[in-house]
């Protein structure tokens, strides 16, 4: 993941949950893409380092274990840079060109000058970070699958060029459900609408009362229609079946006002979220525990990756 920022709902819904189950069965690298975060924040890097901290304290709250999985800081290991290099002189430019996700972040990110070398390579970049590993699959959603491929033909025409050493790794899809956020938009934290994973309860009643519910209920006298409600999603996750099946029924007939049916979403919303926000808040407290984190999977990454260079300069002869 990208440092940009505190990890909300859909970061947890989308992805966290999913590598939480991963590493229980799989020997799994996470690690936080502080270099990637460069390819479109390269004007403002002062950031990224408070970033990284709160990424991994999200995911020490969401429940990622160090005991189960590595963890690491992209920058902290030099010898991505170093393959990130070697691959640079062997991929094509057109796959880069063509890469569908390279021309949609051209089109969205318009405020951005995005037209560098490193934006243009961070496909290859990120083929290092996977083949780093000799990682045999990645869990991504099905929009995603497009940068493991590029990873693929990497590996491929490296294997080619010099001999076996990478395995191509295969994409594990992962249901990355669409949250929406407060405006009804996809919860994103460039469009200011996202609930945090570091939020207070206090942010989230405030944050849940200014969600948008049905853009035609005008009156609380008004009959609402759960279907079209945002805070009606959010009670199918957090909700017992008999308030949802209760919310469903009083909305329809207007017996139940969106104010009370906010609060009583916000008041499960918050139970659930509390798990995360106290682990969170216990290693925040434990500054040097969770340094020692850190270091210990900068390490335990750093081995594999001076191995696998090893077998890199083996196979060139250089």
């Amino acid at each position: 993941m990208r440092p940009t920022g505190p990890l909300h709902l859909g970061n947890l819904l989308g992805a966290l949950n999913n590598w939480i189950e991963l590493q229980e069965q799989n020997e799994c690298f996470f690690f936080v893409a502080d270099w990637h975060a460069l390819t479109s924040d390269y004007e403002n890097p002062r950031a990224i380092k408070g970033n990284v901290r709160n990424m991994i304290l999200d995911w020490l709250g969401a429940g990622l274990s160090p005991e189960k999985s590595t963890f690491f800081v992209q920058s902290h290991i030099k010898e991505h840079a170093e393959l990130f290099l070697i691959l640079s002189m062997i991929t094509p430019i057109p796959w880069l060109e063509r890469n569908p996700t390279y021309k949609d972040q051209i089109v969205q990110l318009n405020n951005k000058d995005l037209s560098t070398f490193g934006f243009l390579g961070y496909p290859v970049l990120q083929a290092a970070d996977i083949i780093m590993y000799k990682a045999n699959a990645v869990p991504v959603g099905i929009d995603q699958v497009p940068h493991v491929e590029i990873t693929r033909e990497i590996a491929r025409r490296f294997n080619f060029l010099y001999g076996e050493v990478f395995p191509e790794p295969e994409s594990i899809l992962t249901e990355t459900p669409k949250i929406l956020g407060l405006d009804r938009r996809k919860m994103s934290k460039s469009y200011h609408n996202a609930i945090y994973l570091s939020d207070t309860p206090e942010q989230i009643r405030q944050k849940v009362g200014e969600m948008i519910t049905d853009p035609q209920r005008m009156r609380r006298k008004d009959p609402g229609n759960p279907d079209v409600c945002n805070v009606f999603e959010f009670h199918k996750r957090y909700s017992e079946p008999p308030l949802i099946a209760r919310v469903n029924q009083e909305c329809r007939t207007a017996k139940i006002g969106c104010v009370d049916c906010k609060r009583m979403m916000a008041n499960n919303l918050i139970a659930a979220l509390a798990p995360i926000r106290e682990k969170r808040i216990y290693y925040e407290t434990n500054p040097d525990l969770l340094e020692d984190i850190i270091k210990a999977g900068n390490k335990k990454a750093r081995v594999v990756a001076q191995q696998t260079m090893a077998d890199v300069r083996h196979a060139m002869n250089i």
